[in-house]
């Protein structure tokens, strides 16, 4: 169902302060009861409301239930599917059964990056051209009829121009509260939205939804946002706008936060602020019911924290990402003392592959989907064989070679007739995604753009070869320890204390062994440079994406290096671009075997 324009704009004020929003009359009351769906008042009973907020997070881009990177309906090992027109499904479901009025739709951030769908509306057909195009994402979510969502970190990824005309097109407040202007240090977006849930008793039940960025975008984005915003702690900014909004009349405070519960961050020392912060917000700002979490990709169904001040207990859900799961928190409140109080918070999470996509979002965006499929599908090339990406945690494979083959040239052109073109080059590469492939014969742009899914752009840095070293130590993390002579899983081996594939780092233009028997950090053996050891002061230059550069993954050394180029051109680019002016991918050209696991010296593979 569309948004009410009427009373969206009606109820709106002061923007930058925060807006409060009539959500219309409800009628899901129960007196002396806690009903999810009508009941009726009566004389000397008590007098309860319960009304449903959904929740979605890191959508990514996902409007349908395909997959641009193989240009076919989306499925996983788990048969989940994505998008929002799933999502679209479930939500009506929900409001047909407790009343479209004792329901509140917000999202939790990462809304306009992640496919090459959102990108293509980001770079190809820009929606900031005069007369541009509307993003399909604020298209489709004010279709379904969100209420708010919280700013991602990759909602910067773009540049604060594409973010502020996605902000535009939208017919929800995007919420930040701690996204600040650099100078003013005043709110750059939208602290909070107030909603108004009607009841029969006469007293609005008043919803404030207070929104919250990650401060990794400082780091991540540090060329769109620095000298223009800044973008302090969670538990900070939750501290000054939750007693604000008890004091502005809010019966219930809900936040939707872009940062997951572990309370870890991948930046090292680089911020006083913690990524992973949700739970601390739980637990030492009183007066919240529930967090929406996002960021970190993970199913919460429900996680409770007490509150240290309080004791009251704080429901936590994140649903998984990119349209795969919707949280439900069920509120009740009742009326004691001229207030409403709340009485109960329960969530839990509803699977998308259980819905039918809802053909209106499908017709909706049928002719931006067909646009982005005919791109995507677009020949620049042939590759002489296939090349996959499935073994590449384990083995350095040709595809990720080619990773690390076009970065090095790339550089090695950005150096040439400089003080550093001298230097040995070497580069990193991960494996973003194990289902990347490229096949012999045709090579499409989806071909080349599935072997780097991110926006990431191209750095060189100085390093040492003890820091080296160190950087790949820290990388070797990743591996699980595994007994010389053990059975070896390949699916087990990987991944150790959660490490994402995207955080493990192989390096070309050094050859070195990984003795996974070994206890962390003393794991790399025979690190050598054509044939030699490396020497401790050696001097190298790296190719880094800027991910890693600014801290991403807390890689030790490479954030605090000297940067000696950059470029603002996105990695992926350059892969096609490089595949399209060679016409032929040929491994024999490119691919060697860098690096190996063993142990104890024996190859595990």
């Amino acid at each position: 169902m569309a948004v009410n324009r009427r009373g969206f704009v009606g109820g709106s004020a002061a923007v930058g302060a925060g807006l409060a929003l009539g959500a219309g009359a409800g009628t899901a009351s129960a007196a002396g009861g806690s009903g999810q769906g009508g009941g009726h008042g009566g004389h000397g009973r008590e007098r309860r409301y319960a009304f449903t907020v959904l929740g979605t997070t890191d959508l990514h881009g996902n409007v349908l239930n395909w997959d641009y990177f193989t240009d076919a309906e989306f499925d996983d090992a788990d048969h989940n599917d994505v998008g929002l027109a799933k999502i679209s499904t479930m939500v009506k479901e929900i409001r047909e059964e407790r009343g479209h009025r004792n329901t509140l739709l917000i999202d939790a951030g990462d809304t306009i990056q992640g496919t090459q769908l959102s990108y293509y509306y980001a770079k190809v057909d820009p929606i900031t051209e005069r007369r541009g195009p509307v993003h399909p994402m604020a298209r489709a979510m004010n279709a379904i009829g969100y209420d708010a969502a919280a700013l991602g970190n990759h909602e910067f990824n773009y540049g604060i121009e594409v973010l502020r005309k996605f902000e535009e097109q939208c017919r929800f407040p995007l919420l930040g509260a701690n996204a600040l202007d650099a100078k003013s240090l005043r709110p750059a977006f939208a602290p909070y939205v107030i909603k108004r849930m009607r009841t029969p008793f006469g007293r609005d039940v008043r919803v404030a939804v207070l929104g919250l960025t990650n401060p990794g975008v400082a780091i991540w984005d540090k060329v769109n946002v620095q000298g223009r915003m800044v973008f302090p702690g969670l538990v900070e900014q939750a501290a000054k706008w939750v007693p604000k909004l008890r004091s502005m009349g809010a019966d219930v405070v809900l936040v939707s936060a872009h940062s997951g519960t572990s309370g870890t961050s991948s930046w090292g020392d680089q911020l006083p602020y913690v990524e992973n912060a949700a739970a601390q917000v739980a637990e030492e700002v009183p007066g919240i019911d529930a967090i929406l979490v996002g960021h970190a990709h993970k199913e919460i169904p429900e996680y409770v924290v007490e509150n240290k001040e309080s004791g009251r207990p704080v429901v936590l859900s994140e649903p998984l990402k990119w349209g795969q799961r919707l949280t439900l928190f069920d509120i009740e409140v009742v009326w004691e003392r001229g207030r409403w109080v709340v009485e109960r918070v329960a969530s839990e999470v509803r699977n998308s592959n259980t819905a039918e996509e809802d053909p209106r979002i499908v017709r909706l965006l049928a002719a931006e989907h067909k646009k982005v499929v005919a791109y995507v599908n677009q020949v620049i090339g042939t590759s002489v064989t296939e090349m996959s990406a499935a073994e590449g945690p384990v083995k350095d494979v040709p595809i990720i070679d080619l990773i690390n083959h076009v970065q090095t040239e790339t550089v090695r052109a950005g150096l040439a007739g400089g003080a550093y073109a001298e230097l040995p080059l070497i580069s990193q590469a991960s494996c973003f995604s194990r289902t990347a492939r490229m096949p012999a014969g045709e090579v499409t742009i989806k071909d080349a753009a599935g072997l780097y899914p991110f926006e990431n752009t191209l750095e060189a840095r100085v390093l040492t070869g003890a820091q080296l070293k160190e950087y790949l130590e820290f990388s070797a993390r990743y591996y699980v320890r595994t007994a010389p002579g053990a059975p070896v899983d390949p699916a087990a081996l990987t991944n150790a204390d959660g490490i994402p594939d995207y955080n493990y780092d192989a390096l070309s233009g050094v050859t070195y062994e990984v003795d996974v028997a070994q206890p962390v950090g003393s794991r790399i053996v025979g690190l050598a440079f054509e044939g030699e050891p490396v020497a401790a002061d050696a001097r190298f230059v790296l190719a880094v994406n800027n991910y890693r550069a600014s801290g991403g993954g807390a890689f030790p050394h490479v954030a605090s290096a000297e940067q000696v180029w950059a470029d603002p051109e996105e990695i992926r680019n350059t892969i096609i671009e490089w595949v399209r002016e060679k016409g032929t991918v040929d491994p024999a050209e490119f691919a060697s075997v860098g690096w190996r696991l063993t142990r104890e010296g024996e190859p595990v593979f």
